[in-house]
């Protein structure tokens, strides 16, 4: 059963079910936070798709562990995702289709105060692109960060030749606010990245048009 949304005059810092407990649903796709169990599923998915995605991420630092190779690097990673979520500074879901392990969505550095904003970040197991999971994800993790989190604006932030990524926020209809240039470290450079925004003002706006299209 999908977890009905709060009402708007719910408090700015509500509290949220800890760990996997945490449910949110689209149409297709469910997300919860991932746990020490789900290490399996983890690495076959990062280890299969590779470059592919590492070419779009950070450099993991050289002494750091890979959370796809080593268990207890990933129940590491999980423990600290949770005290994020514990403390309302992040966040992160894995992307379940037909209950099967297929990428994550996570709202990173939400900032309070007179701001009310987050990041939006996402990738998805290679296998599974092109059928509009992640803009699915993206919208269901949408929603609860204007309904639930009470927050005021939303960003996703993508290199301006990672295509696939660009299709996301076209589908979702989310508005290019201008070019950062040397943004962000990915892979070893520093890339300049487009800026999408997304406010609560829109989400009123066209709620209805995301619960009939993902929701």
């Amino acid at each position: 059963m999908k977890p009905t949304v709060t009402s708007r005059t719910r408090a700015a810092h509500p509290a949220t079910p800890a760990g996997a407990a945490l449910r949110l649903y689209g149409r297709r796709v469910m997300l919860r936070p991932l746990i020490t169990p789900d290490f399996t599923a983890f690495s076959e998915v990062r280890r299969r798709n590779g470059r592919w995605l590492t070419d779009w991420e950070p450099l993991r630092p050289a002494a750091s562990a890979d959370p796809a190779e080593n268990a207890d690097a990933f129940a590491r990673r999980c423990e600290v995702r949770e005290r994020e979520r514990s403390s309302g500074n992040a966040y992160s879901f894995g992307i379940f289709v037909d209950s099967i392990f297929a990428g994550e969505v996570n709202l990173n550095g939400v900032t309070r105060g007179s701001m009310q904003s987050a990041t939006i970040g996402y990738w998805i197991d290679r296998a599974k692109a092109g059928h509009g999971y992640v803009p699915e994800s993206v919208a269901v993790l949408t929603r609860f960060a204007f309904e639930e989190l009470r927050l005021h604006r939303l960003e996703i932030c993508i290199i301006p030749r990672n295509d696939n990524s660009l299709r996301v926020v076209e589908k979702l209809g989310w508005r290019h606010e201008g070019r950062a240039e040397r943004f962000l470290e990915i892979n070893g450079i520093w890339e300049d990245h487009d800026r999408f925004g997304f406010t609560a003002e829109e989400w009123e706006e066209r709620a209805g048009e995301y619960s009939r299209a993902w929701l």
